[in-house]
C-alpha cells in the first residue's frame, strides 16, 4: 500500500472506543469516542466518502494490546480477585479490537493492527494529558478523554509526523 492519505485509529473499548481522524496532508486531527456498532457505520461512511468518491488511500491502525509480551496483571499490592477483573477487562478490551479490525477489514479497508505505544507522558500511568497532545497537533476540541487522546497520538505517530516535546 502506498501511504495513506488519511489514517483513522482507533483505541479499542468495550463501551466507546477513542477514534482519530488525520488528514495526513493537512495535519488536521478529528477526534471522537464511539460505541462498537457507530464506530463500524463511521468506518463504512469513511470507505465511501473517502475511499470511493475522493480516491484517498485510507489506512484503519488498531491499537492491538495482546501484541505486548505480557498481560499479567498481579502485584504485591493487589488480591487475586482484583488482578483477575483486570485480567477479564483486558480480555474484552482485545476482542473488541480483534472484532474492530474483522469488521474494517471485511468493508474493505486497508487495516493494521500494532502494539501500544509506549507510555512515557505526564499524566496517570505514563499516559498523555490533554496539554501535552495540544501542544504536538495543535488545535483539538475543548474536552478529550484518553481513548481519544491515544487514538490521535497513534495516527499522528503512525504516520511519522514529528513529535514536539516541551522539557
Amino acid at each position: 500500500m502506498q501511504k495513506p492519505d488519511r489514517i483513522i485509529a482507533v483505541d479499542p473499548d468495550v463501551d466507546k472506543s477513542g477514534v482519530a481522524e488525520l488528514h495526513v496532508p493537512s495535519r488536521q486531527v478529528n477526534m471522537t469516542a464511539l460505541t462498537f456498532p457507530a464506530l463500524v457505520d463511521y468506518l463504512s461512511f469513511m470507505k465511501e466518502e473517502y475511499a470511493g468518491k475522493a480516491a484517498e488511500q485510507l489506512l484503519v491502525v488498531i491499537e492491538a494490546g495482546w501484541l505486548n509480551e505480557s498481560n499479567w496483571h498481579l502485584e504485591t499490592t493487589r488480591s487475586f480477585a482484583a488482578a483477575a477483573k483486570i485480567g477479564q477487562s483486558t480480555g474484552r478490551n482485545h476482542e473488541t479490537a480483534r472484532k474492530i479490525a474483522e469488521m474494517s477489514r471485511h468493508i474493505g479497508l486497508d487495516t493494521i493492527e500494532v502494539r501500544p505505544l509506549q507510555k512515557c507522558w505526564r499524566g496517570r500511568d505514563g499516559k498523555i494529558t490533554h496539554k501535552e497532545l495540544e501542544y504536538i497537533i495543535g488545535n483539538m476540541p475543548q474536552r478529550t478523554n484518553q481513548e481519544m487522546r491515544d487514538a490521535a497520538l497513534l495516527a499522528w505517530c503512525h504516520a511519522g509526523l514529528p513529535l514536539k516535546i516541551k522539557t
